[in-house]
Parts: C-alpha cells; sequence; structure tokens
C-alpha cells in the first residue's frame, strides 16, 4: 500500500507541475484531470473512500465539465475552431495518457487487494459530516463565502453590456434620406435605421 501512495502522490505531484508549465489552456486541462484523479487515489489508499469519490465526481467530473464550458464560451468562431485543431494533436495525450496508465494500474491493483490503506479505519460520510459542520464549520461557511465571491466576479468580468446605436437626426439626415431608399439615417455611421 505504500508503493501504490507513493506512485499515486507522484503522479499527482508530477501531473501537477505540468498543468502549470503548460501555456496552453488544452493542454493543462488534461493534466489537472489526471492530477484530480491522482488526489482521489491517494485519499483512497489514505482509508478515505467517500473523499475519493467525492474527488473523482465533483472534482475530475463536473469541475471539468465547468471548465469546458467556459472554454466552448471564450472561444467562440472559426479561428477558435482551427486554434484547437491545431492543439490536438495526438502527440499531446502521451503524457496524460501515460500518467493516467499508471493510475488505472494501480486502481486495478487497489480493487483486486484489500481495501483499506494506510489510515487507521475508513472514512464514511457520517464521519465527514460531523467533521465539516461540527469543530470545522467556520471554515466551510468561509469556503461557500469566497466561492460565492468568486461566481459573483466570474459574472462580473463576464458580464458585456451591448448599447444599442440611437436613431439621432443630424443635420444633414434629411438630405441622405433618399440615398437610404426613404429611412432615417443614423448619425455618423451612415447606414439606414429601420424605422416601423
Amino acid at each position: 500500500m505504500e508503493l501504490t501512495f507513493y506512485i499515486a502522490a507522484a503522479v499527482a505531484v508530477a501531473s501537477t507541475l505540468l498543468m502549470l508549465t503548460r501555456l496552453n489552456l488544452v493542454h493543462a486541462l488534461l493534466y489537472l484531470i489526471v492530477s484530480l484523479l491522482g488526489v482521489a487515489v491517494v485519499f483512497y489508499v489514505l482509508g478515505a473512500p467517500f473523499v475519493a469519490a467525492l474527488e473523482a465526481i465533483v472534482y475530475a467530473g463536473a469541475i471539468m465539465v465547468l471548465f469546458l464550458f467556459v472554454v466552448m464560451m471564450l472561444n467562440i468562431g472559426s479561428h477558435a475552431a482551427a486554434t484547437e485543431k491545431q492543439w490536438l494533436t495526438p502527440r499531446i495525450w502521451i503524457g496524460p495518457v501515460l500518467l493516467a496508465g499508471i493510475l488505472l494500474v494501480e486502481v486495478v491493483y487497489l480493487a483486486r487487494g484489500s481495501t483499506a490503506g494506510l489510515g487507521t479505519g475508513a472514512v464514511g460520510p457520517k464521519e465527514v459530516a460531523i467533521a465539516l459542520f461540527g469543530p470545522y464549520l467556520i471554515g466551510v461557511e468561509l469556503a461557500s463565502m469566497l466561492l460565492l465571491a468568486g461566481l459573483v466576479g466570474a459574472y462580473h468580468l463576464g458580464y458585456c453590456r451591448r448599447e444599442k446605436p440611437e436613431i439621432q437626426h443630424d443635420t444633414n439626415s434629411h438630405e441622405r434620406r433618399p440615398d437610404a431608399g426613404g429611412d432615417l439615417v443614423l448619425a455618423g455611421t451612415g447606414e439606414s435605421a429601420r424605422t416601423p
């Protein structure tokens, strides 16, 4: 079990370092997924299968889907699609696949062997809830306020106010009206404003 712990920890640290050093967002996301799965294996080996399941489901699953949606929202247009095709070459999959393969071998080894690991005993959902809502209640509340502040900040940064051009009558709009097909002309643009 100690060897499994050290291998999973090494994979998590290596993939985290690779994630931090990648300038490409897609590469960084791939290494981050492997890092989160490595941390889940470490939790399982330490005797916390519930926390390991939460790590894999919430972080490696839900948070990565959120990151994917953010990437999809920010990369808009055909230029972004061409850039992503350049990023997703078969060569970039070598590192994440090797590290994920090491974790897969460890998970298969753990599934065939004993269930508890290096910890004193398995930590279930009841123990986690008692610890979170007992002595660590203020920490949990502060973390929730921090997440709320991050959500509000992300909304504020992503909000884009679009202003509609106002229809203004300038001095030469009557002279330009025949050029626009009889419609009013937006001041300073030369575009016709369709009025009902």
